[in-house]
């Protein structure tokens, strides 16, 4: 019999459902009621993690079902429950959405960790509908439970006399009924919502939604079906650390660096400094590593191309050999140029021979199978992930840094740039290949 914390799923019928206010809300309602909460995302996502961070007060990470092996999907689920009465999973997209035949999905994270699961349908032109919509998503349920379903954004006190008469002839049990409240509406990027650290009145959202589903979710039932998560002593491998120091560039243009990596470093003894390029720092001299991860560099490319002292420093660590990578917003900074929205070209680091464009919008996104070409900065095969709407304008002549191939292993050619000591590309390495 399983022991430990207890811990549950959070879905979406999909994307743009509110999962993610709500499920910060409920972790802020669970915390009020005394309970000890922490979190994880599914998928490769960056920025949910932070507002679920914000919510619970603790560290939250990715659970990636697609790029990380079932073994290490456990021992990191148990990890973060540690000290925890409680961790609450929020899901991606649509519940059986992502990666390719399922694989990257929610529900399949939900089958690897046995996990109960909460279905949020946003009652956006429907009302009895919402319960088909559930009972659908119940049928499909495959090494998980349906536990049950909240339904989001509901209207008048009509509508959601309706959701309630529909939910009557269900199987699915409905949990909440969450009104719609304009409180709760947060801001878009291109790449979802808008950093939580850009949020003035983050907590505010947070405490407005932890009152509404403390009002209409039945908090009972939902900690009912938790279920213990158990324990994992298993031994997953991970990522090698760049160096055994590593200088990491943290600031609202970089900032999208995986937590699981920086807590498996820590724990085999790796020591890592911090420095902001926008507040023109230099990574520590003594660093025998420096990772530029991605962000939003191109929102500050002007400050980022006057920022004298990062940039000599940069340069002078090149040369004298120290590793330097980059990923997506860091891959981009590396290279000589980027070009803005408005089709201003800021000079970046010169590292490598490369120059980006957001004046041609194009959208690269999905799940990538790599395997390294290069000696660095990790040794392959890998899983990752990309993101992002910059064109390459010119790059090359150097040694490219992955074979790279989609989610369904269709091939995608040679990818990313070596130079010297530097390498980067736009892909987002998670963790080794599953």
């Amino acid at each position: 019999m399983k022991s430990g914390p207890k811990a549950f799923l959070i879905a979406g019928g999909s994307s743009h459902s509110g999962k993610t206010v709500l499920t910060a809300g409920l972790i802020r309602a669970l915390i009020r009621r005394g309970l000890k909460v922490k979190a994880a995302k599914c998928g490769p996502d960056y920025i949910d993690p932070r507002f679920l961070e914000a919510a619970s007060d603790a560290p939250a990470i990715n659970l990636d079902p697609f790029a990380m092996r079932p073994e290490r999907l456990r021992a990191l689920a148990a990890r973060q429950a540690q000290g925890a009465d409680l961790l609450v999973v929020e899901g991606v997209m649509g519940l059986y959405d992502g990666g390719a035949n399922g694989l990257g999905s929610t529900a399949s994270l939900a089958a690897h960790l046995a996990l109960p699961t909460f279905l949020v349908v946003a009652a956006n032109g429907m009302s009895q509908s919402t319960a088909a919509v559930a009972e659908g998503f119940a049928r499909l349920a495959d090494g998980f439970s349906l536990a049950g379903a909240i339904v989001n954004r509901a209207g008048s006190e009509r509508h959601q006399g309706l959701i309630q008469e529909g939910f009557a002839r269900a199987s699915v049990p409905l949990i909440g009924i969450v009104p719609r409240d304009e409180r709760l509406a947060l801001p878009s990027r291109h790449l979802g919502l808008v950093q939580a650290e850009e949020h003035q009145t983050l907590d505010a959202v947070i405490e407005a939604s932890a009152a509404l589903i403390e009002k209409h979710v039945d908090l009972d039932a939902v900690l009912q079906a938790a279920e213990p998560l158990g324990d994992s002593h298993e031994n997953a491998a991970t990522l090698p650390p760049l160096a055994q120091k590593i200088a990491l560039a943290d600031d609202v243009a970089f900032r999208f660096a995986y937590p699981h990596w920086l807590a498996d470093w820590r724990a085999a003894g790796v020591e890592i400094t911090t420095f902001s390029p926008l507040a023109d720092e230099a990574p520590a001299d003594d660093a025998g590593a420096i990772f530029l991860p991605g962000g939003y560099p191109e929102l500050y490319a002007g400050k980022l191309a006057t920022a004298a002292t990062f940039k000599r420093s940069m340069r002078d660590a090149a040369s004298k050999g120290r590793l330097v990578y980059g990923e997506c917003g860091g891959f981009m900074t590396l290279g000589d140029g980027l070009i803005d929205a408005e089709g201003r070209r800021h000079e970046m680091l010169g590292l490598l021979p490369l120059v980006t464009s957001f004046a041609a919008r194009r959208l690269h996104l999905g799940y990538r199978r790599l395997t390294p070409l290069a000696d660095r900065p990790f040794a392959g095969p890998l899983g990752g992930h990309e993101f992002h709407y910059a064109s390459i304008v010119s790059e090359g002549p150097a040694e490219r840094l992955f074979d790279s191939r989609d989610a369904a292993d269709t091939p995608l050619g040679e990818v990313g740039l070596c130079r010297g000591s530097v390498s980067g590309s736009f892909l987002h390495v998670i963790d080794r290949a599953a």
